[in-house]
């Protein structure tokens, strides 16, 4: 059997980023990748603004004696343009307004007594108190945003504090799906004898979508060579990967795997890992098509099949096809961030193969275990908040370190 880190190698290696590109407004770009670095076309602050309300004054008026009593020349609120300040005199400033001319330090306004159109200044700043410098945040023509950013809402505002009113991003990755079983049934209708709920094409659905993909969901396809082929021919025209659940085994019943032969690629791969050991990947080839120099050309998309039960497809899906279809969106990172944290359990039976463990965080910062590991449990997917990553044949001790992996890595 494959490590899962040489499984994921070898899935990686075969994706490259999808070469469409869109100017979209930055109003709609969110989790949207970014096709171009953003460069900022001015300083941020464009000026020298005040981080206080107060009073913008010369430090060279002050003496060395405790209390100066200054008359107040001007009065400047944010969004209007001061005057230069006159020598001896103070203005009334309020924050993220401009510093006039002139001005060197802001003193806080509970630093001082106002009285009239003067102010006594109750300390003695030192040059530059309180006051955020021209392109202190940023400078023009850095790169705040570069090429295979996903953008997330603060990245949507820094590229709007520098103007920027459209954005270039790769076009969203076109996913279709389908789902193999004559055992399956939709919520709503009546649940036959032997049947099950497919609760599969909804949580992947989702997956997919939270990733920003543009999806065709296919449904359920009746379990027969034929209509498996047609509907795989039918999804490589427009799509850059099919994803499937299901039906990839040796069984008389399990089409997909024999379908996919007949129409592309396929390998199947045992991975050292649980849940989920069994993976498909492989590609379908798209019909022949005329190009302007009338010779027929194809190409192919990509296929990967996934275990049937349910938490064995939730794990495969965040620890294969997430990093699989961020790098076909452009994404230039795409390994989850880990934490390390304390096992407040222990797990005395070692398995040999790579353990992905539903726990959560408990109120002390460790961990606790879901009860139930087997991989038809999807309770444990929604009481946990991650999965801790349990090398080949190690047993867990109370206490111990562990890596652990947490779902809001693994769903954006």
């Amino acid at each position: 059997m494959l490590s899962t880190a040489e499984a994921l190698a070898t899935l990686l290696s075969a994706a490259s980023p999808i070469t469409g590109t869109e100017s979209i407004p930055t109003l709609e770009a969110l989790n949207r990748v970014l096709s171009a670095d953003v460069i900022s076309p001015l300083d941020v602050p464009p000026m020298n603004t005040s981080s206080m309300d107060g009073y913008a004054i010369r430090t060279a008026d002050l003496t060395a004696d405790d209390n100066h009593r200054l008359p107040v020349s001007q009065r400047i609120p944010a969004g209007h343009a001061p005057e230069p300040l006159k020598p001896g005199t103070a203005a009334r400033i309020f924050t993220g307004a401009t510093v006039p001319p002139g001005a060197d330090a802001i003193v806080m306004q509970e630093q001082t007594e106002a009285s009239g159109n003067e102010v006594t200044i109750l300390h003695s700043p030192a040059p530059g108190e309180w006051i955020t410098a021209q392109g202190a945040d940023i400078q023009s023509g850095s790169i705040i945003l570069p090429a295979g950013t996903r953008l997330t809402p603060q990245a949507l505002g820094l590229a709007a504090s520098v103007g920027c009113a459209q954005l270039q991003v790769r076009r969203r990755v076109k996913v279709a799906v389908f789902f193999t079983g004559d055992e399956l049934s939709m919520p709503g209708e009546p649940l036959k004898p032997g049947a099950i709920y497919n609760s599969n094409r909804f949580t992947l659905r989702g997956l997919l979508e939270n990733l920003g993909c543009d999806v065709t969901d296919y449904g359920i396809v009746p379990d027969k060579l034929d209509a498996t082929r047609a509907t795989l021919r039918e999804a490589a025209q427009a799509h850059d990967l099919i994803l499937t659940c299901g039906g990839v085994s040796v069984g008389e019943e399990d089409h997909v795997k024999p379908a996919v032969e007949a129409e592309g690629r396929l390998s199947m791969w045992q991975i050292a890992m649980k849940p989920g050991k069994p993976l498909a990947f492989g590609a379908v080839r798209r019909a022949a098509q005329q190009t302007d120099t009338a010779k027929a050309t194809s190409a192919e998309t990509f296929f990967i099949g996934l275990p049937g039960n349910p938490v064995s497809s939730f794990a495969t899906f965040l620890l294969f096809v997430r990093p699989f279809v961020l790098l076909l969106a452009g994404v230039r990172t795409v390994a989850p961030r880990a934490l390390s944290l304390r096992a407040d359990f222990s797990q005395k039976k070692a398995d040999r193969r790579n353990e992905f463990l539903r726990a959560r965080i408990n109120a002390a910062g460790g961990l606790d275990l879901f009860p139930n590991q087997s991989s038809a449990v999807l309770t444990s997917t929604v009481w946990g908040d991650g999965l801790i990553d349990n090398p080949p044949n190690h047993a867990i001790s109370v206490g111990e370190t562990v890596r652990f992996i947490p779902f809001s890595e693994l769903l954006n």
